[in-house]
């Protein structure tokens, strides 16, 4: 089957052909670095890293790019008339912007470690393309799609883009000075978005990169075009985001890319659904927002923190909860239990079985894989591996069908990057003797019809920190 991917673009499931056969190239917007990346930034940036996964699982080679933008990005997007968030960070601390995206661009980095990001192959700043932006920008306004105002302020002019609004599907010629606009007498048209920004107390600025410019900054948009293009070239396999992104980032990236290059820019565009907590939009003044920083704090492992913002569709709301984190713990150990069953049979750590798990590994594989080619279906996904995890604490596999087992359990921590390595074959230990006679005590107890004495050992099993679980060759012990 091939891999079908939704595109925002065509409001449909279209196959992943690559402009060049067996390579993707792929793009995601990635963190502005003014703050502390928060659990909403990370269900994006997670969602990408599944998703270039599992592209090379299919056999692909994959070049990704994720920029860092460190400048240009407003606080309020829409109107343009907002504060550069970097220079709104800096007013707030008293610091540089410098040193306060120095600051950040750190802490994402080591928030993607532990994450257990699959780092992507170039993660450029903007600040270090304002030559590449100024080229994109030169050419747009020889071509007369952009426009410099009095100030020294660049413009794209929408009107000569017949084509804006394709992506998000948003109609916006009714649009009036003043309603959702904010009026700017600069500006040919209130929908027309910056390039180049002037101002005298802006601290990030260089010279104009492009002819007639006056001293000033980039406008936010103008920065992934450049990028993604020194990287992956003028026309791109797969671009990723943040339903936030697609209007006006990605609309605007559309239109001054395609302008530039009067080439189809992306041909698939994919984003993530907004996460929920508690079912609530998440806000610091609802009490109800979390940084990467402050899950960890609690006690949860970066691989509880991933489980939980990859398990649902990613076209579909997440919402999360600590008792999700819960949930993620309870469902990791599960799976890793399982794995370290199956390497102490393989070690000879426990006794092996006649069950040939073949069919069910072989099947398991299926499942899987065509979940996945059917967008990214990672809730679907994990319905598959869960139930393979019960078939196989259902019996006892011979060594070959450990081994199978082992390598369909690589292959889906390899993709959704969650469970963590493979365990080693002693590291829960046995079960102490004291408790190993409880547990042939209950059995004794049961044949015995004497449940009470069999609910007591049970109880005693469990103070101990110890389960039972049943197979198909008798009770075990296991770590709880």
């Amino acid at each position: 089957m091939p891999l079908r991917l939704y595109n925002s673009l065509t409001r449909r499931l279209d196959e992943l052909r690559p402009l060049v056969p067996n390579k993707v190239t792929m793009y995601h917007c990635g963190p502005t670095v003014y703050s502390s990346p928060h659990i909403g930034n990370f269900r994006s940036f997670l969602f990408a890293d599944v998703l270039r996964r599992f592209i090379e699982d299919q056999g692909y080679q994959v070049i990704q790019v994720m920029n860092v933008t460190d400048v240009g990005h407003l606080t309020n997007d829409d109107l343009e008339t907002g504060e550069d968030k970097m220079e709104a960070a800096s007013k707030k601390t008293g610091r540089t912007a410098w040193d306060i995206a120095k600051q950040y661009e750190n802490e994402f980095h080591e928030c993607q470690r532990l994450l257990h990001v699959r780092l992507p192959h170039h993660m450029p700043r903007a600040t270090d393309f304002i030559a590449q932006m100024g080229v994109i920008i030169d050419d747009l306004l020889q071509k007369g799609v952009a426009y410099q105002v009095d100030n020294g302020d660049v413009y794209f002019e929408i009107s000569k883009f017949p084509q804006y609004g394709k992506l998000s599907g948003k109609v916006i010629d009714e649009l009036e000075d003043g309603a959702r606009v904010a009026v700017n007498d600069k500006k040919k048209d209130p929908r027309d978005f910056a390039l180049w920004k002037t101002d005298d107390k802006h601290q990030m600025q260089w010279d104009a990169p492009f002819r007639g410019g006056l001293r000033g900054f980039p406008g936010w948009h103008i920065e992934c075009s450049a990028m993604s293009a020194h990287y992956l070239g003028h026309q791109i396999d797969v671009h990723t985001g943040g339903e936030d992104n697609m209007f006006p980032h990605h609309e605007c990236e559309i239109a001054q890319t395609e302008a530039h290059t009067h080439r189809q820019f992306v041909s698939i565009w994919m984003h993530a659904r907004h996460l929920l907590v508690d079912n609530k939009k998440m806000s610091k003044s609802l009490g109800n927002f979390f940084t990467v920083e402050d899950v960890l704090k609690k006690g949860y492992s970066g691989l509880e923190l991933r489980f939980a913002l990859v398990r649902g569709h990613y076209r579909q709301q997440l919402n999360f909860t600590l008792k999700g984190l819960d949930e993620a713990r309870a469902a990791i150990a599960r799976v890793q239990q399982c794995r370290q069953r199956l390497v102490r049979i393989e070690t000879g750590a426990e006794r092996k079985g006649e069950a040939d798990l073949t069919a069910a590994t072989a099947a398991a594989n299926a499942k899987f894989t065509a979940t996945m080619q059917e967008d990214l279906n990672v809730s679907e996904a994990l319905a598959v591996v869960f139930d393979f995890v019960g078939e196989c604490n259902r019996a006892q596999p011979t060594l070959a069908s450990c081994a199978l087992a082992l390598q369909f359990f690589a292959r889906i921590e390899d993709v959704l990057g969650c469970f963590g390595a493979t365990p080693q074959a002693d590291a829960t230990g046995d079960a102490p003797a004291e408790l190993q006679a409880m547990l042939q005590k209950r059995q004794d107890a049961k044949k015995q019809k004497d449940w009470a004495t069999a609910d007591a050992m049970r109880d005693e099993i469990q103070k101990a920190g110890w389960k039972i679980v049943d197979t198909a060759t008798g009770p075990r012990l296991e770590k709880a």
